[in-house]
């Protein structure tokens, strides 16, 4: 089975406390494009990240809202702030570095919350019964692109109803194999 890519470029999920902080009292996200999981937008709003060595600025802000604040990057943009994120599932942010955020109305310095994505695959029981795999099993897939194929292991294969199948990579590991959003892979049995 053919598994869609989706490109995953940095971006923060916020609190709704963090976001009154960065863009006034009264703030909410505003929808810029859904995306293909149930729910979750790119909103319009973009912040600053501040690291020890360097800042990056336009990083988009994803809705809606979280519990936790989760800043995530690829390993390049961990170089261009100075930073050492750990490789996480999203939503594992405990023990993890922090960083400043700035926004037009204030900043705000986490204590933690940065992460780089673990490569996973999204997808809802009756897929994951299809190919015969089940909540946080690890896979690899191949990638067949034009003269940059490539295979990646360690995926997590992460399984709830509202998912739409889907593999998440980011922009270094879609730039090694030569992929863009609406690329496919497939699995490796």
């Amino acid at each position: 089975m053919r598994i869609p890519i989706a490109v995953s470029a940095r971006h923060a999920h916020l609190s709704q406390a963090t976001l009154r902080q960065l863009f006034g009292d009264r703030f909410e996200l505003h929808v810029r494009n859904w995306l293909s999981q149930t729910g979750q937008f790119s909103a319009q709003e973009t912040v600053s990240l501040i690291g020890p060595h360097g800042r990056i600025d336009h990083v988009r802000l994803m809705g809606p809202p979280r519990q936790q604040d989760q800043v995530e990057l690829s390993r390049s943009d961990e170089y261009t702030l100075g930073i050492a994120a750990p490789l996480r599932v999203s939503g594992d942010v405990e023990n993890t570095p922090g960083l400043q955020v700035i926004g037009p109305s204030g900043a705000v310095t986490l204590s933690n919350g940065l992460i780089t994505a673990r490569r996973h695959i999204h997808m809802d029981p009756g897929d994951a019964q299809r190919l015969g795999l089940r909540d946080g099993q690890i896979v690899s897939v191949k990638i067949d692109s034009d003269q940059r194929d490539l295979t990646f292991g360690d995926i997590v294969v992460r399984v709830a109803p509202d998912f739409r199948l889907e593999l998440h990579l980011d922009t270094d590991e879609a730039n090694a194999a030569g992929v863009t959003d609406g690329s496919y892979a497939e699995l490796v049995r």
